[in-house]
């Protein structure tokens, strides 16, 4: 991993392990907090019903009081009593109940089925027993109990708030009492709206948290595409640099052979014909000396040949005498000469608009391409060379009628393809690019320069 992907995780971890911490710390918080506004909201909403429960209770016993502390007591009085309970109501589910310290049920307007019977054993689908605990309230100065009963207006059994008081006189249970299934619902609103309201910011915390790593990977691949651009450009400028250095002593390497060694070899040549041709008339042509300087003679025409051959190919005084087609022109020729295969060259456009630097990249891809095809191309026949140029861009094709290669195996095998990474690298710096394709029917390499004003 590259330093600066270490510097940028290394700067989104702590961030998002932040977040995460901070996220836990509150969900935690608010959980606690809806725990509590659950419980108070319970606990008033509780206390609230039971004020008003022993409201009621305390308007029940008001309604008998006259028959209750009455100082004359039958059975007529009790029954009574009853009636007017019976008929106090509050709403669907709001009514009045009466049991003795036995557990018998003396009057239920909404289950006359339970009067009369006893009902001290009764057992709650929680297992409490409900009329005891009623009776145990009762003694302990009466109160309110939560229990479980069955909602009349549903046939359901649910939560239900009662308060009772104890009728010494007569040894009754009075109570009332309110179901809770409303309430419960009301307070599972309440914790859905809290869950809801957990999870939204949840949500916030998580956006927030993948935003802000988000924001600094893509200022940081921001600046690594800024660096490497600069870099890039600073490689090029370099590239550009070493291959103008190239050329410029090739260029010095080429003039120093044709001025130098070349011409030197040409004086020795003159000298040994002008010797030869003193000596003529004193020795015979068949003469020992005479043929070794006649073989002299040819060898230094030969060296004189492979210098110029050599100064040629460091620098074609022809691309800068008379341009990059006749140095083309020239270049087909001698590959047609040194491989025996026909090579058909087309050139199309003006290049005059070609700078030194294009027409040697150009010319060079163009070298190595023919070499190529020369030591590997099998079976082939035939190549076309066209070069060709418009305001926008030049462009040069290579193509042979041989059995082709694999490129990709070419490319990645570390030993092989490093004319064609060359070739890539020196388009390269003059704002151009190398595509090459294989096949069976052959290969065809096109570079193409563009110009930066098109």
């Amino acid at each position: 991993m590259k330093l600066r992907s270490k510097i940028i995780l290394f700067a989104i971890t702590p961030l998002l392990l932040s977040f995460t911490a901070i996220a836990i710390a509150v969900f935690y918080q608010a959980t606690v907090l809806a725990q509590q506004q659950r419980s108070t909201v319970e606990q008033a909403y509780l206390a609230s019903k039971e004020a008003e429960l022993k409201h009621y209770v305390s308007m029940g016993s008001a309604s008998i009081a006259h028959l209750y502390n009455a100082k004359q007591q039958d059975a007529t009085q009790q029954e009574e009593a009853k009636k007017i309970l019976a008929a106090l109501a509050f709403g669907d589910d709001g009514y009045f109940y009466i049991y003795d310290l036995q557990g018998k049920n003396l009057m239920h307007p909404r289950r006359p089925d339970l009067v009369e019977k006893n009902l001290w054993d009764m057992v709650d689908p929680n297992g409490n027993f409900t009329i005891q605990e009623l009776i145990g309230r009762a003694h302990a100065g009466g109160g309110a109990i939560r229990y479980l009963w069955e909602k009349p207006s549903t046939k359901k059994v649910v939560p239900k708030l009662g308060y009772v008081i104890k009728l010494e006189r007569w040894g009754w249970v009075l109570g009332t009492g309110i179901y809770l299934d409303d309430v419960d619902m009301a307070l599972n609103q309440i914790d859905v709206q809290v869950a809801s309201n957990i999870h939204r910011t949840m949500f916030w915390i998580a956006g927030i948290a993948i935003t802000s790593a988000i924001l600094i990977a893509l200022s940081g691949l921001a600046l690594n595409i800024s660096e490497s651009r600069l870099a890039e450009a600073k490689l090029k400028v370099l590239a550009q640099s070493v291959v103008r250095s190239q050329e410029d002593e090739r260029a010095r390497l080429s003039r120093d052979l044709h001025d130098g060694l070349s011409q030197l070899l040409v004086s020795i040549k003159l000298q040994i014909e002008s010797g030869i041709a003193k000596l003529g008339e004193k020795i015979s042509a068949s003469d020992a000396a005479h043929l070794a300087f006649t073989r002299a003679t040819l060898q230094i025409n030969d060296a004189l040949n492979e210098v110029r051959r050599i100064s040629h190919d460091l620098r074609p005084a022809l691309l800068d005498d008379l341009g990059l087609v006749a140095a083309f022109k020239h270049l087909a020729s001698e590959f047609e000469s040194a491989s025996k295969i026909s090579l058909q060259f087309d050139s199309l456009g003006d290049f005059h608009m070609m700078n030194e630097a294009g027409s040697t990249a150009l010319y060079r891809v163009a070298q190595e391409a023919l070499t190529n095809i020369h030591k590997h191309a099998k079976n082939a026949s035939l190549v076309r060379l066209t070069l060709s140029c418009n305001q926008h861009q030049a462009t040069l094709t290579i193509a042979d009628n041989g059995s082709g290669f694999d490129i990709a195996s070419i490319v990645k095998h570390p030993k092989r393809g490093i004319g064609l990474s060359n070739m890539r690298e020196r388009l390269a710096t003059v704002n151009g690019q190398l595509d090459l394709q294989s096949g069976a029917d052959g290969t065809e390499l096109k570079a193409c320069i563009y110009f930066k004003d098109a």
